[in-house]
């Protein structure tokens, strides 16, 4: 865990996890620039703001995700977005020795036999996953940085429905939070999520009214049935902390 203060710079914090996560005190100089201040798919507007910040880490979680069609209907939006736009900040990021820190996915796996380790082989179902895949592969070439495969949805959670046949490492926003800040010196690669359950077990906990559906019937292969994680690595970097 790091001990000193450091600045940092959250892309995306307009998101729902930047949401939650700007109303929490993370323990460090922390600064969520508006996308008028820093546009992941303008290289000049985020060099400008980096000089600016001149911060420690970057922890790059911009990106488009929902609705999942969203990446079928508008590849050059998902491209531009998740792709090019992480290209762009870890070029600046490298060019300036920050420290890189991604928000990846855990759709990046092949999601047929689950507990998937960081070193096992990849292969996307949707584009989705392809599009946080190729933002992956910029920065794995800079050698500074840490990709988290996450897992994590919005507290309470949002749906009425639920999958029983899809196996998942989901954990609350919130909750990632405190995980994060252990974390932040680490470098590669890092699944984060929680336990593995089905989606229905993991809502019905909190809300016992949902109902069960299947994502077999209803998404017809557009959807991974098991991407869930291993999550030794992350277990055992929390135990040495």
């Amino acid at each position: 865990m790091l001990k000193s203060k450091k600045k940092i710079i959250f892309t995306g914090g307009n998101g729902r996890f930047g949401q939650v996560l700007q109303k929490t005190n993370f323990g460090h100089n922390v600064f969520f620039p508006s996308k008028s201040e820093l546009n992941i798919v303008n290289i000049n507007s985020i060099e400008k703001y980096l000089d600016k910040k001149k911060p420690d880490i970057l922890i790059h979680m911009a990106a488009l995700s929902r609705p999942m069609n969203v990446h079928d209907l508008n590849i050059t939006k998902s491209i531009n977005l998740n792709i090019i736009g992480t290209s762009n900040i870890t070029i600046a990021c490298a060019k300036r020795k920050i420290k890189l820190i991604y928000f990846s996915t855990q759709y990046v796996y092949p999601g047929v036999k689950g507990g998937y380790k960081e070193s096992d082989s990849l292969l996307p179902v949707n584009n989705y996953g392809w599009s946080k895949l190729g933002g992956e592969s910029a920065v794995q070439m800079y050698k500074n940085s840490l990709i988290l495969r996450l897992c994590m949805t919005e507290k309470p959670f949002i749906h009425k429905s639920a999958f029983s046949d899809v196996k998942t490492n989901f954990i609350f926003h919130d909750e990632i939070i405190p995980i994060l800040s252990k974390i932040l010196n680490k470098k590669g690669i890092i699944n984060l999520g929680g336990p593995i359950k089905t989606v229905y077990n993991f809502a019905v906990k909190n809300n016992p009214l949902i109902k069960k559906i299947s994502a077999k019937k209803t998404l017809k292969g557009k959807f991974a049935l098991n991407p869930s994680m291993s999550l030794k690595k992350l277990n055992k970097i929390l135990k040495n902390d």
